[in-house]
């Protein structure tokens, strides 16, 4: 691999006087600012080596001017910062779309050109390098994982912060800068994510320096933040427990360099007091907030209108260059404000005293070993699962075993495994985990809450599921492993940000370099169907919809049907990588259909035919009868039963599916079966019925390109129910046993077999509809599901 994993920060000639420091710095910012403009607008004459022209302008101009600068002085600084204290540093960009900035330094300090060797520090290399930005195959606009020390896009703003916090967890030497842009920092996520430092050990992790960065705008209006007062920001942030410091770019680089040295001895003098043993009361982290004018440094005015220290800057500043003379003397002024002739030589070669602000080896922020997480990345050691086997035909919830499992992952691997909840583990009867660990909290809690702790712990837990996905990329992405519990309603909450995650992932295995990292694991409970607590609110299984839009090399959606099958496809879960997997199984008591040895060949393989449960071991149906989830397969099973019990000459089938993609054909899917698979398990004409955990679009979707799609009936949630009995919810969209043995007969009655059922159709179907009237009845006087619905079981009749 190319990356180095030695090398100091430091290196012989580095500028030790102030003045030397401060020359070297303005330097290097005025190469990145130079570099960084370019690339939004040139396509030829990269060194302006002769007057500008039209055609030297590129046709399409796109790129975020306004934050650039800002971000440029900020990566100057930490390179000074990492080179005077040899530090193990990194940087997140919440303002994405300030990648020309970022570019421009990845460029100078060499990180780029082990990737893309092309990239040279030579004419011919800062040529290509320049044009490459926006354009066709090259560079996009923003920070995406072609770009080496990059763990987040800043495709949505809100999540660099949470992200910078879980890349610092149990990665004790390593600090994570972070720049906020103050439009991001207007958005939800990142105000609950100024607390993350409350759930960071002192001791056991890293740092994260926050740097807010107000430069006042956003696309055409002022940043709430950029308006506020300096004693306002300094109040709030203080109130959130930071120490903040306050520089304005116009002080210049020695106020910039003294707050990053004194931010530096806070953040060591808290980590040295905890590692030391002793109690970190209440630690003050620093802060920075950083004030510069957008688009500093570039064109003040144009057209009589105002853009340096506006939103006109914002983006591109002059975007009719090709077109307007005006345009283009303006744009060509300011490129040459930088003097690109003091910056590199008579080869294009960066000047030496340019490059001395650029650390060495590995201390290269875009080098850094953390952020290429697939190096770090080591398997979890677990536990043999067999060893949390349910013995079949008892009745026992479908989420302890999988807790005692994870427990012991816990105790396996205690600085490379973590959970990240929004405060339900319990609730989901996960609460096991908490024998062997704790819950991870920094600030004091009151007498009573023994689950907290401030010394460390494995699960971390806040009513912000904005943070619990952002701390897991963060964490995953820097080579470690997760898991992600949560309400079934609640993970729509952070679908746009699984959706940018999923998008990094398909991107990252564009670059070999990239190696994989583990896989994003969701373990969704409390399901829609025993929202009798919470109601109509907390119904929605909607995340399964948004997954299956994802790239089929990323997405992964398990309906286990009992325990045995929860436990082995989490285990095969947390050994894949470069997936999102989602696992939906709910806590209530269920009975265990399958033997731990059944339950793993059923999950092999994805679905399969319950000959056990079907009529006639399921040979030459006349319907079908398909489960989908641990819910509606308790609905198919006791249709099964009633069937087999009063119909027996209805001959039946019973599919279960764990894994949803099988239902797509395999040109979709690696999980998806071919075609004589799938007519194997489903035949290929007998009608079939599919039960489902969610929304029955989300089949429609998957059995596109199936042969006679006719022939498939699928019952799933409709928006019906509120707070009700458990069964009743069934009831309420069709997915109850009674329903599925109406649809059943109908189905059969068009056999030509099946002339005895169709002749006494109306009345098999009245009498099944009078015990769904009868239900309705009994819920309304009693407040409960009967007895006949509670205390159901399997039982086997003899075929």
């Amino acid at each position: 691999m190319v990356i180095q994993t030695t090398g100091a920060a430091t290196r012989a000639g580095f500028a030790a006087s102030p003045l030397e420091e401060r020359e070297e710095l303005a330097l290097y910012q005025r190469t990145t600012n130079y570099l960084t403009a370019a690339q939004i607008y040139l396509q030829e004459n990269f060194l302006l080596r002769e007057p500008l022209k039209p055609e030297h302008i590129k046709d399409r101009l796109l790129g975020h001017w306004g934050t650039c600068p800002g971000i440029n002085m900020i990566y100057a600084h930490l390179n000074r910062l990492i080179i005077r204290h040899n530090i193990d540093m990194f940087l997140i960009t919440g303002p994405g779309h300030g990648a020309p900035a970022n570019l421009a330094n990845l460029y100078l300090e060499g990180s780029l050109q082990p990737f893309y060797p092309e990239l040279t520090l030579d004419e011919a290399g800062l040529g290509t390098f320049i044009k490459r930005f926006s354009w066709p195959d090259g560079f996009p606009s923003h920070l995406y994982p072609g770009l080496p020390g990059t763990i987040h896009e800043g495709g949505e703003l809100g999540y660099s912060l949470a992200t910078a916090f879980g890349a610092a967890m149990d990665n004790p030497d390593l600090i994570v800068a972070c720049i906020v842009g103050d439009g991001e920092a207007e958005t939800g996520p990142t105000a609950a994510a100024w607390h993350s430092y409350k759930f960071l050990h002192p001791a056991e992790s890293g740092a994260v320096l926050p740097i807010l960065h107000l430069n006042g705008y956003k696309i055409s209006n002022p940043t709430i933040y950029g308006t506020m007062s300096d004693a306002d920001l300094s109040r709030l942030f203080t109130g959130f427990g930071y120490k903040v410091r306050i520089i304005q770019a116009s002080q210049g680089d020695a106020r910039m360099a003294k707050a990053l040295d004194e931010a530096y001895r806070d953040i060591r003098s808290i980590q040295q007091i905890a590692r030391s043993h002793q109690s970190v009361a209440l630690p003050a982290w620093p802060m920075l907030i950083l004030r510069s004018p957008k688009g500093w440094t570039g064109i003040k005015q144009l057209n009589g209108k105002r853009i340096e220290g506006s939103h006109r800057s914002h983006q591109v500043p002059a975007i009719d260059v090709k077109s307007s003379q005006t345009s283009l003397e303006a744009v060509e002024q300011w490129l040459r404000s930088y003097h690109p002739e003091e910056l590199f030589d008579e080869r294009g070669r960066p000047r030496p005293e340019v490059l001395a602000l650029c650390p060495q080896g590995n201390h290269r922020m875009g080098s850094n070993r953390h952020t290429f997480g697939g190096l770090i990345y080591e398997p979890l050691v677990l536990p043999q699962t067999q060893r949390f086997a349910v013995t079949r035909g008892l009745t026992t919830s479908n989420i302890e075993p999988v807790a005692q499992y994870v427990k012991e992952i816990i105790v396996n691997n205690p600085q490379t495994f973590r959970i990240f909840c929004p405060d339900e583990l319990e609730s989901n009867l996960l609460g096991a985990i908490l024998e062997v660990t704790s819950r991870n909290y920094q600030w004091p809690v009151a007498d009573g809450d023994e689950d907290g702790s401030a010394q460390g712990g494995r699960v971390i837990e806040v009513l912000s599921e904005h943070l619990c996905q952002a701390w897991l990329q963060g964490y995953l992405l820097t080579g470690r492993h997760g898991l992600f519990p949560s309400y079934e309603a609640f993970l729509n909450i952070i679908s746009s940000m699984m959706d940018q995650y999923a998008k990094f992932l398909k991107s990252s295995q564009e670059f070999a370099w990239r190696l994989p990292v583990a896989s994003l694991n969701y373990l969704q409970t409390s399901t829609l169907w025993r929202q009798e607590h919470n109601g109509f609110s907390h119904q929605n299984p909607g995340f399964i919809n948004t997954l299956l839009n994802k790239k089929p090399d990323v997405a992964r959606i398990y309906l286990p049907a009992d325990a045995n099958c929860v436990v082995y496809t989490m285990d095969q879960c947390l050994q894949d990588t470069d997936t999102i997997n989602l696992i939906i199984a709910e806590k209530r008591p269920f009975p265990q259909w399958l033997s731990f040895a059944e339950a793993v060949a059923h999950c092999r393989a994805g679905a399969s035919v319950w000959q056990w449960a079907s009529t006639a071991q399921g040979i030459d149906p006349h319907v079908v009868l398909v489960g989908i989830g641990d819910n509606p397969t308790l609905e198919v099973m006791a249709a099964a039963q009633i069937i087999r019990t009063e119909l027996p000459f209805l001959r039946l089938r019973v599919v279960n599916v764990v894994s949803l993609f099988t239902l797509t054909p395999a040109s979709e899917h690696p999980q998806g079966l071919e075609d004589d698979l799938f007519e194997a398990i489903f035949t290929a004409h007998a009608p079939v019925i599919m039960n489902f955990h969610g929304y029955p679009s989300a089949l429609k979707q998957l059995l596109f390109g199936r042969s006679r799609l006719e022939r498939f009936h699928i019952n799933g949630y409709c928006e019906e129910g509120t707070t009700t009995t458990p069964f009743d919810m069934h009831v309420c969209n069709g997915t109850d046993r009674y329903h599925l043995v109406i649809q059943a007969i109908r189905l059969a009655a068009a056999h030509p077999s099946c002339q005895h059922i169709a002749i006494r159709m109306n009345e098999l179907i009245a009498s099944y509809q009078a015990i769904l009237t009868e239900h309705r009845r009994f819920i309304q006087r009693y407040g409960k599901d009967p007895d006949s619905i509670t205390q159901w079981q399997w039982q086997m009749p003899a075929d």
